[in-house]
């Protein structure tokens, strides 16, 4: 019998803001990312388990494309695996939308489709 915690998923979406931009052309660094999928295991964790848990590490993160200050970054986080006490995440972020300060200082454009930056698996730990 397949455990029905198999298959949730969250998603958050948040606005990069120009703060949080570190290097040129307004590049946001992949720990910006990283970060996210942690609030959003944080959510899985208790929707599957009554508890926040621990997100452990990563077993794999892949970078495949920039994330810029001013874009709309949606990061979704799918357990697909469970254990007594652990839990395999595949998590995957991608821009839905993106700043265009070519056409003016506030142009924006949603992406479609919308960019996938970061897949990652991830391991969560959640009281025995």
């Amino acid at each position: 019998m397949t455990d029905p915690r198999i298959g949730l998923t969250v998603t958050h979406r948040r606005y990069v803001p120009y703060a949080h931009a570190h290097y040129g052309g307004n590049l946001v660094d992949g720990a910006y990312t990283l970060g996210l999928f942690g609030d959003v295991a944080t959510e899985v964790a208790i929707r599957s388990d009554g508890d926040e848990g621990l997100l452990a590490g990563y077993s794999e993160v892949r970078f495949l494309g920039p994330v810029h200050a001013g874009d709309v970054l949606e990061a979704t986080v799918e357990i697909t695996r469970v254990g007594r006490r652990s839990r395999e995440l595949r998590c995957t972020a991608q821009v839905v939308a993106r700043a265009e300060p070519e056409r003016g200082p506030s142009a924006a454009k949603v992406l479609d489709p919308p960019l996938v930056v970061v897949e990652a698996v991830a391991t969560l730990v959640v009281p025995g």
